[in-house]
This record gives structure tokens, sequence and C-alpha cells, in this order.
């Protein structure tokens, strides 16, 4: 939808989804290092519901994109014009992510799939999202291609990163750089929706002015840095509530082996109530 809500719902879902990967992929980390087979289990039925509500978001994308009141409505050609194509990259595009999340599924659901296909997949639809973004924007205004570059990065290089962990699967460093380019892409969709499509009766924003074209540049760094920031804070608060955690149980434990340990008070206690 070329309109503010078309950027808004995307941005939303990357943002949402980037959000919920910076603490669990942290307290994934830390599980793993205590090496617990009882979390594991629970981390795949984690995994499971997390691919259900991919997939829940792109359908619900796709629905968006082509029955609102001037969508295509599944029409792709009439009277030999096409018909509202950039409804149809975008459905494209959720398609992509539906299919990945699809794959997650059958990743966490069925033993025989092989364990880097979800990575594959959703490398692939990250890809085909840069794709077409980059022929999206053709023989447009120069900020609106602009804006619209800008996004090329953040995809692109989640793309790459997709593509290691099908190799270093469970590398944490790799999993937040990659959260932190789908915190981009989500904040950053919101900001297009804002600069193209300004809401609230706000004026429009002048497309062929090179001085906002360098302000929307600054701006994608600032984006870039708070995305870094929002991530790194998120992993910070799970390393000291699991710390936190640890120390309480730590303290449960160690009051109970005290207990169970041969303390002369203890001792005297145990025999004055045998001799009663």
């Amino acid at each position: 939808m070329a309109n503010f809500k078309g950027h808004a719902l995307p941005g939303s879902f990357f943002l949402i989804v980037g959000l919920w990967w910076s603490l669990k992929f942290p307290l994934k980390y830390c599980h793993q290092k205590r090496k617990s087979n009882h979390m594991n289990h629970n981390y795949s039925r984690l995994e499971i519901a997390e691919a259900v509500i991919r997939t829940v978001f792109p359908i619900i994308g796709i629905l968006a994109e082509q029955f609102v009141p001037d969508g295509p409505h599944l029409h792709l050609s009439a009277d030999d014009h096409w018909v509202k194509l950039m409804n149809w990259q975008h459905s494209t595009m959720y398609l992509f992510f539906a299919a990945s999340g699809i794959t997650d599924i059958l990743t966490y659901s069925v033993t025989y799939l092989p364990l880097g296909m979800d990575r594959l997949v959703m490398a692939l639809a990250v890809f085909m999202e840069g794709l077409l973004f980059y022929f999206h924007v053709q023989n447009r205004p120069p900020l609106d291609q602009h804006i619209h570059s800008l996004l090329l990065f953040p995809l692109f290089g989640a793309t790459a990163c997709l593509f290691l962990e099908v190799i270093l699967r469970d590398n944490i460093v790799l999993e937040l750089f990659r959260t932190t380019l789908t915190v981009l892409q989500g904040t950053w969709f919101w900001q297009i929706g804002f600069v193209l499509f300004p809401p609230f009766g706000r004026p429009e924003w002048d497309q062929k002015d090179h001085g906002n074209i360098m302000f929307i540049t600054m701006c994608f760094c600032w984006h870039c840095l708070g995305a870094l920031c929002i991530v790194l804070s998120n992993y910070a608060l799970v390393q000291c509530f699991m710390k936190r955690l640890k120390k309480c149980s730590g303290g449960e434990i160690i009051g109970i082996q005290k207990l169970k340990s041969g303390h002369p008070y203890h001792t005297a206690l145990l025999n004055a109530s045998d001799e009663e």
C-alpha cells in the first residue's frame, strides 16, 4: 500500500520480531552455557510458537495488500494492463516470509528436515525483499529513491548474516547482529511512512531538496545507533536478570546444604530428640 499504513504495518512486524529476538537470544545463550536439556526442550516449543506467529504476520500483510478498498483483489492484470503492481510486490515480500515461518515450523517439528534449512529460507526471504525494493523505486523522486535505497543496507546485511548462520549456528554475535538489523528495518519502515506520507496533516517533504537527502542519511545513522542500543540494553538486562536469578537459587541451595551437613548444633538437637 502506497500510504502511511502500508509502511507502518511491515515496520510493526519487523519491530516486534526484532524486540522479541533481542530478549530470546540472550536468554538462549545463558541457558546454553548451563547445558540444560530441559530448557532446550522448552526452546523447541518456543521456536515453533514463534514460527507460527511469523507465519501469521505475513498472511495478515498479504490480505491487507490484496483486499484493501483500492487493492488488486488477487487480479494481476485486467484489460491488458497490470493491476496495482506495488501491492503485488509487497504481497510477494510477505509470501517469502510466510514460507520462512512454515519452514521453521517444519524444522522444529519434523526431525528429518535439515537444521540449517530454516536459516537458509529466511536468508532467501530477506534477499528477495531487498531485490524487490531495489527495483521498487525506479523513476521516482530523488528523496523517495534515496530513503528506500537505504533500506537495502540492513536487508543485504541480514542476508549475509543468515547465510553465515547456516554454517555457524547458535552464534550469539551473529544472532545479535541480525536482531539489530531487524529492529533497524522496523524503525526505518516507520521513518519512510512519516517522510513520504506525513500523517496528522503535516506538510509534505520536498522530494528534490538535497538538504532533505542529507538529513535522511544522517537520520539513518541515528536509527542504526538506536537499534544497536536497544539490542545491547536488552542483552544487559537479560544478563543481570539471569545473574540475580542464579544468585537467589544458589542461596537456597546453600541453605539446604547447610541443613543437610552434620553441624554440631543440629546434631545435638537430633540426639536430644532421640533420647526423649
